[in-house]
């Protein structure tokens, strides 16, 4: 309970254990408490960052370049934008110049931000990396927004660690696997694949599901026996979604 809730003190602690009917003296909290190393409630430190990502998830979105090297030997880069409760991503632009005029930058997030002000309503934070290529404009236009932005310790990626796994996934499922052509081609392969990612791809956070079944409900319970199965192959017949056939 107070490691569950900071917050709380030894009596307070007692109060819980005794409305469900255990009776302990608020002393014997105190000396449970102090023998398992917990300070008391006014010095005690506050949640960890991994469960503050965890109970605020549904207002976070997170933001990453991922850069890319064309079969022309040219460098571009792709700004993706992940909400953590969800797991949806998006592709906010592609640019080959990430600095600060960089062409999917605060303009780029500003219209996708207007353009889907009820999608950010219930969104408060913004986690980035501290790479010159975000520059002041870009959280003023998020700030504007009243989403804050929360910049991550200098060479911590852990603490960016769902849009770093999802650029993972990325480079593992997608560019690892295919010639990109240039910023038109990129652009083409990561909305088809992203499509994907949100439709059909599973996540462990929801439960196995896709974000967009577990934004709706999860698929009645089948027995396989009684169907088939058809493959459907997508980008270029690189990763598949596997559908009930008709």
């Amino acid at each position: 309970m107070a490691t569950d809730n900071p917050a709380w003190g030894h009596r307070r602690v007692q109060g819980e254990l005794a409305r469900p009917g255990h009776q302990i003296s608020a002393s014997t909290v105190w000396r449970i408490l102090h023998d398992a190393g917990i300070e008391p409630a006014p010095r005690r430190s506050g949640p960890t960052w991994g469960r503050f990502l965890t109970t605020q998830a549904h207002g976070i979105l997170a933001v990453d370049f991922v850069h890319i090297d064309t079969a022309l030997l040219k460098r571009i880069y792709a700004l993706i934008l992940i909400e953590h409760g969800s797991r949806r991503v998006r592709m906010l632009g592609v640019t080959a110049s990430p600095d600060g005029v960089y062409q999917c930058g605060p303009s780029v997030t500003y219209r996708w931000i207007s353009g889907n002000a009820p999608m950010v309503d219930g969104f408060e934070f913004m986690i980035r990396d501290r790479g010159g290529q975000f520059t002041a404009a870009f959280d003023a236009v998020l700030a504007d927004a009243g989403i804050r932005v929360i910049k991550s310790p200098p060479q911590v990626p852990r603490a960016n660690a769902i849009c770093e796994r999802m650029i993972g996934t990325l480079r593992r499922e997608l560019f690892d696997r295919t010639l990109i052509l240039g910023g038109s081609h990129l652009r083409l392969v990561l909305t088809e694949f992203l499509a994907h990612c949100n439709g059909a791809r599973p996540h462990r956070s929801p439960g196995q599901l896709s974000p967009g079944q577990a934004e709706t409900a999860p698929p009645p319970l089948i027995d396989l026996s009684d169907y088939r199965f058809r493959r459907e192959a997508i980008v270029g017949r690189l990763p598949s979604e596997y559908h009930v056939a008709a």
